[in-house]
Formats: C-alpha cells, structure tokens, sequence
C-alpha cells in the first residue's frame, strides 16, 4: 500500500464522528448528551432546594428561639412565683386572680389602649395624607426622595431617638423651649404635664413609624389602575369623590395592614415611656409593657410578670379579631 493511500484513510479515519467510531447510532449519542444534561439540572435542582431549606430552617431557628419559645416560657412561668433567687413555686392561677385586684395593671392597660388608638390614628390619616400628596403631585425622583426622608427614623432605635428627643423637649433646657422663649412665646411643661407627656410620647412615637406606613400607602395608590381613575375623571368624578369612592376601598387591604401592625406595635410601647418620662407624671404614661419590666427586673416577681404579658398578648389577639371582623364590611379584596 503505497503512503498517500494510507494517509487518506487516516485522515478519513480521524474526521469520522464519534458515533461512528464508537459504533454507536447518533440517535444513541444524542440521547446520552440528553441524559447528560438532566442528571446536571437534577443535581442543580437538588442543590438549589437544599439551599433554600437551608435558609428556611435558618429563619425558623430565629423565631423559635427568639419568639415562639419566650412566649410559651410566659405562659408557664405565669403559673409559678419566681424572683429569680429562689427556686420557682407553683401557684396555678393565683397570679391572674392578683390581676383582677390590682389597679395598676387595669390603669396600664388603659393608658395603653388610649395611646394605642391616638397614634395608629395619627399614623394611618397623616401617613395616607403624605402619600396622596407624594403620588399626585412630585415626580419620581422627589418621591424617593420623600421615602427615603421619612423612613429614616426607623433605620435608628427607638430608645436612642427617644433619648434625643428627651433632651430636645426637656423642660429646661430643651431646644424647643429655647425658641418658645427667643419668640417670646409662653414655654411648655412637655414632659413635666400630663398633658404635655402624653402629646410628646405621642408625637415621638407617630414621627419615628410615620415612613413605614407612608411607604406602604405610596404602593398601594401606585397600583391603583390608572384606567379606573382615567375614566371616572371623563365621567366628572372630584378629586374627593374619586378618593372616597375609588382609591379608598381599592387600597382598604392595605388600610387595615397598617392600623393592624401599628395596633400590635402600639399596644407594646415601652421605650418611649421609659427612656422619657419613667411612665409619668403621676402614671399618665405608664404603659403595660413598662409595668412588666418593672415588676420582673426592678420587683423581681417574674412570674407575676409573665401573667401580665399573657392578658396583655390576650388582649391583643381580641383586638386583633375584632379589627378582622369589622373589616369584612369595609375592606375589599379584589
């Protein structure tokens, strides 16, 4: 066989698919490269799932450690009488029955319940005000600029904000006294009044959640459809008409999310009391998370303490219910 021959055949040998040289169909190969590719998205999935339960379960840790867990200690330990010293003694049901006898708690809880509805007020009507405002009337850009503006107080603690703002409204040498007298205007007991304590945990309490339920009306009205309120302006709809009739029951859902979450958060209020005024004057802002911690860490009645959390978290969970059962005539889900 002569050399060019032998190097044709070699080349043609070389240049022959992978099939053919395997012997195998390319209906076989194609097959495999498919099976190929499957098991490797399989193994992706898998990885990707293992990844997801993994952060899951990290989250779940959290809460139960840090939520569910403390929760269901209150509940047992408000079936003991413990200072922490000595080892617990089970009283059953005695703490609860002290409950129904003790004014300071039934007085907490209705400071508490009032504060509670003056700032969800507050919260809800001013925060819905500015996001009508933002949406109807500023470009895009100013509106991130007002999220941004007014969601910054919540990025702080409410206990470092609360101890600027008692030195910004102490009676004597606040700044807003200080200008109250370069004005020669009369200056205000805020924090020494009853009434003047309670507008200022109210005022405080209302600036610093203000962005988040702002930010939460501002979503809602974007996505109110712009055809609706295009064709009730063609139809002659008011400005008011078209709130009142059309944007408030589309973003009612939203309305009763922020007086529910505000309703929880207020009704646990206890830095600005603690940090400003100590619960007074008198017991004019004594909440009753500030009457729990004082009985468990200053009193150490731990377990008396617990039994008030359960009726507070008691409380809560009715209101809650109330605000549910309410809702079904005037919230519509679309």
């Amino acid at each position: 066989m002569s050399q060019a021959s032998q190097a044709v055949r070699n080349r043609g040998r070389a240049s022959a698919p992978s099939g053919a040289r395997s012997g195998r169909p390319p209906e076989q190969q194609e097959d495999q490269s498919a099976s190929l590719r499957r098991r490797a998205q399989n193994r992706r999935a898998r990885r990707e799932t293992l990844f997801g339960y993994a952060m899951v379960a990290s989250a779940l840790v959290v809460v139960v450690v840090f939520t569910v867990a403390p929760i269901l200690a209150s509940f047992v330990l408000a079936l003991f009488k413990w200072d922490a010293i000595s080892s617990p003694e089970f009283v059953g049901l005695d703490n609860f029955d002290a409950l129904l006898s003790d004014e300071s708690v039934t007085h907490s809880l209705l400071v508490t319940s009032g504060l509670a509805v003056i700032i969800v007020f507050l919260q809800v009507a001013l925060g819905l005000g500015l996001a009508l405002l933002v949406a109807q009337r500023a470009s895009k850009i100013v509106q991130h600029l007002f999220r941004a503006a007014f969601f910054l107080p919540m990025l702080a603690s409410a206990a470092s904000i609360s101890i600027v703002m008692a030195y910004v409204f102490n009676d004597q040498f606040g700044v807003i006294n200080y200008y109250l007298d370069l004005l020669h205007l009369p200056e205000v007991s805020w924090l020494s009044s009853t009434g003047g304590a309670t507008a200022t945990i109210v005022l405080v309490a209302v600036w610093q959640q203000l962005g988040f339920t702002f930010i939460l009306f501002v979503a809602a009205l974007g996505s109110v459809p712009g055809d609706v309120l295009e064709a009730a302006q063609i139809d002659g709809a008011s400005p008011a008409r078209m709130f009142w009739r059309i944007k408030l029951p589309l973003i009612s859902p939203t309305v009763l999310f922020a007086s529910t979450v505000g309703l929880i958060n207020t009704m646990q209020l206890f830095d600005q009391p603690y940090v400003m005024t100590k619960g007074g004057p008198g017991e004019s802002t004594y909440t009753t998370v500030l009457l729990v911690y004082q009985t468990a860490f200053q009193n150490l009645q731990f377990g008396y303490a617990s039994a008030i959390s359960v009726v507070l978290f008691a409380v809560l969970l009715i209101i809650t219910a109330v605000q549910f059962t309410v809702s079904r005539k005037w919230v519509f889900y679309s």
